[in-house]
């Protein structure tokens, strides 16, 4: 097995550092079941789960990010013939609190399966 270190990577001209480009990795992702006693199904970066109130759940990130203007994506599963939303509630760098919703409405629903993966850089 081999093993790879290295203070500095630089370009080929041996002078400019590397250009990253079109390269972005998840930071934290979150897959948990919001009915019954809230679990994370799967996670990275994840460390806890609060459940608010009916729907509306905050998971605590293990490392920050930088900063509140991380990118989130989300997706919800509530079991009914068409699939809920979810939106965001507070973004801050320690955590995002997320609200599943059903409906026009738009009154906190418990959903089987909620989903979030973020992207930014980490503090």
């Amino acid at each position: 097995m081999s093993t790879l270190k290295a203070d500095t990577i630089v370009a080929a001209d041996g002078t400019s550092p590397v250009t990253l480009t079109k390269q972005a990795a998840t930071k934290a992702f979150a897959n948990m079941n919001g009915t019954g006693t809230i679990a994370f199904r799967d996670s990275l970066n994840a460390s806890s789960l609060t459940d608010h109130s009916a729907g509306i759940y905050t998971t605590s990130w293990t490392s920050s990010f930088a900063d509140t203007e991380y990118a989130t994506t989300t997706a919800t599963n509530l079991d009914q013939a068409y699939a809920g939303d979810m939106c965001i509630v507070t973004q801050a760098t320690g955590s995002l609190k997320h609200k599943t919703y059903y409906g026009a409405s738009h009154a906190g629903t418990d959903a089987s399966i909620n989903c979030h993966t973020n992207f930014g850089d980490l503090a």
